[in-house]
C-alpha cells in the first residue's frame, strides 16, 4: 500500500485596473496584443511601477490565509529564457513574499483538515503562447497581469482533499474580491506535484509535475490517473522518474519533460523597484477590511444557529448569499423559516432568472416581514411562497400584496368550521362516500376545496383536523 502526498501550486489572477507592472490595461481580451504596454514587451529602457493595488489585495489575501506578513514589500528577479517572458526574466518575490507559514481549512467528509500554506508571492503573468506545427505564436496581453501564487506544503493526500481545497481557495478570492478566478478565462490555474511513498515510510516518493491545469475536474482526473500509474510502476519493481506531465483530454498524463534538479533562476533583488515599508497601522487597518469568510460563516451557521451541514454549504458558498441571509435573520425569530425561504424560494429564483442576488427586487427587509407574518401564523408557509414570486413577478413589496389582499391567515376554529360545513354541503356526493364507503380519499379533496374557497387563506393544519372530525360526526350521525 502507499501514502499520496500531493503540493499545489496555485496561480490566480488580481482583478486590478492595470497591470503589475505597467500602464496597460488588466483586462481579459480575445483580440490578441491589445492591452500592451512597453514594460509588457520588455522594451530597452523600461522601468517597471510596483502595482499598488495589486499589492494590497496579495497582502489581504495572505492574511485570509492566516499567513505571517513581510515588514516590507521587495520584488527579485527570476532570470530565464523563453519566448512567453520577453524581458528575458520575471519579477517575483523570494526574498520577502506577501505570507509565509499560513493554512487553509477545508471540510472533507464532515471532518477538519489543515492544508498548510508554505508561502504567497506576487508575481507578473507571462504572455500566452499559441502552438501550431511549424510556428508559435505568441499573445501579449496576459503579460504582466499581476499574479499571485500560493504553494502548499505536500500535506494533500487524496484528489478530493485538493479539489476541495481549489474550491475553498477560489472561495477565498470571491469572498475577499481580489480576482474573479474564472478558469475558463486562464484566471486560476495551477501545478499538481504528486508522488507515492510506502505506507509507514518516512522517505518521500520521486515527484512528477503536472502544469498548468485550469479545471477542478481535469486536476481530480490528473491526480486519480497518475495514483494508478504510478502504483502500477511500483508493484512491478519500477522506479517512477522524476518529470512534468501534461493531462490531455482522454483524462491521462502524457510526459512532456524529464526533470532531474532544479532549476538555478539565479535570483536577485529587482533593482528598478525600491523596497517600501510596511508599517503596523497599514497591516492593522487591511486586516480590519478582512470580511468573514465562508469556512468561518459554515461554522458559526452549524454551531450557533443549528443550520444543517448541507444548508450551511448552500448559504456560505456566495459571499453576497450568506450577506443577504444574515440580513434577513437579524430581523426573523424563527431562523429554520429563513433557511427554508431563502434556499427554497430566493436561490430557487435567481438560478430561474439566472440573475445575482444584487439584482433581485426582493431586499432582506421584505423577505424578513413576510417570514415573521409565516411565523406568526398570518400566513401559511405556501402562500407566503407564492406571494414572493408574485412580489418578483409584478415588482411590488410583497408585504404590500399582503395588506392589500388582506391576505393574512384564517386561524379562528369557528370560523374554519363554518367556511368547512358550507363547503361539504356545496359536495355531499364526497360527504357520501366518506360516510358510506369509507372513502379517506376525500378528505384531501376538502382540504384542497377548503384552500380554494378561502383563497388560501384557511390554515391548512387546522382545517385537516376540522375537517375530520366533521366528517366523523357526520358518519356518526348518518348524513
Amino acid at each position: 500500500m502507499y501514502k499520496v502526498v500531493i503540493g499545489l501550486e496555485v496561480h490566480c489572477e488580481l482583478e486590478t485596473k492595470s497591470k503589475n507592472f505597467s500602464q496597460a490595461p488588466n483586462k481579459f481580451s480575445t483580440f490578441p496584443n491589445e492591452n500592451v504596454a512597453t514594460v509588457d514587451l520588455g522594451l530597452p529602457g523600461i522601468l517597471p511601477v510596483a502595482n499598488k493595488e495589486a499589492c494590497r489585495k496579495a497582502l489581504l489575501t495572505a492574511m485570509a490565509l492566516h499567513c505571517e506578513n513581510p515588514d516590507e514589500v521587495i520584488f527579485d528577479r527570476k532570470n530565464y529564457f523563453y519566448p512567453d517572458l520577453p524581458k528575458g526574466y520575471q519579477i517575483t518575490q523570494v526574498t520577502k513574499p506577501m505570507g509565509r507559514n499560513g493554512y487553509l481549512d477545508i471540510v472533507i467528509n464532515g471532518q477538519v483538515k489543515r492544508v498548510l500554506i508554505h508561502q504567497l508571492h506576487l508575481e507578473e503573468d507571462t504572455a500566452s503562447l499559441e502552438h501550431h506545427n511549424k510556428y508559435s505564436l505568441i499573445d501579449y496581453n496576459r503579460s504582466g497581469v499581476p499574479l499571485i501564487e500560493i504553494v502548499t506544503e505536500p500535506c494533500i493526500e487524496s484528489a478530493d482533499e485538493a479539489v476541495t481545497f481549489l474550491e475553498d481557495l477560489r472561495d477565498v478570492f470571491l469572498y475577499l474580491g481580489v480576482s474573479e478566478a474564472k478558469s475558463n478565462y486562464g484566471q486560476m490555474r495551477c501545478d499538481v506535484n504528486i508522488s507515492l511513498m510506502k505506507e509507514g515510510s518516512q522517505k518521500l516518493g520521486t515527484k512528477v509535475e503536472m502544469k498548468n491545469i485550469n479545471a477542478f475536474n481535469s486536476v481530480r482526473e490528473a491526480i486519480v490517473y497518475e495514483i494508478k500509474r504510478q502504483s502500477e510502476i511500483l508493484n512491478s519493481g519500477g522506479q517512477v522518474i522524476q518529470e512534468t506531465r501534461r493531462i490531455a483530454e482522454d483524462g491521462k498524463t502524457y510526459a512532456m519533460r524529464e526533470k532531474v534538479d532544479a532549476v538555478d533562476y539565479k535570483y536577485f533583488v529587482e533593482p528598478n523597484i525600491p523596497a517600501t515599508p510596511l508599517t503596523d497601522e497599514y497591516l492593522y487597518e487591511l486586516k480590519k477590511s478582512l470580511p468573514e469568510l465562508k469556512i468561518d460563516r459554515y461554522f458559526k451557521y452549524i454551531e450557533k444557529y443549528g443550520i444543517s451541514e448541507y444548508d450551511a454549504q448552500v448559504l456560505t458558498k456566495s459571499r453576497d448569499i450568506a450577506d443577504y441571509f444574515e440580513e434577513v435573520i437579524d430581523k426573523v425569530d424563527d431562523i429554520s423559516l429563513a433557511v427554508n425561504f431563502v434556499t427554497t424560494a430566493i436561490l430557487g429564483t435567481l438560478n430561474k432568472l439566472e440573475i445575482g442576488i444584487d439584482e433581485l427586487f426582493i431586499k432582506p427587509e421584505m423577505l424578513s416581514k413576510v417570514i415573521n407574518y409565516v411565523e406568526k401564523g398570518d400566513i401559511s408557509l405556501d402562500h407566503g411562497k407564492k406571494i414572493l414570486y408574485e412580489a418578483i413577478e409584478k415588482k411590488i413589496d410583497p408585504n404590500e400584496l399582503i395588506k392589500k389582499a388582506n391576505l393574512k391567515q384564517i386561524n379562528d376554529e369557528e370560523e374554519l368550521l363554518k367556511l368547512i360545513r358550507k363547503v361539504m354541503d356545496d359536495n355531499k356526493e364526497q360527504v357520501r362516500q366518506y360516510v358510506e364507503e369509507d372513502n379517506i380519499h376525500v378528505i384531501n379533496f376538502f382540504v384542497g376545496q377548503t384552500m380554494k374557497v378561502s383563497q388560501r387563506q384557511a390554515n391548512p393544519n387546522m382545517s385537516l383536523e376540522i375537517i375530520k372530525k366533521e366528517l366523523e360526526r357526520r358518519k356518526k350521525d348518518g348524513k
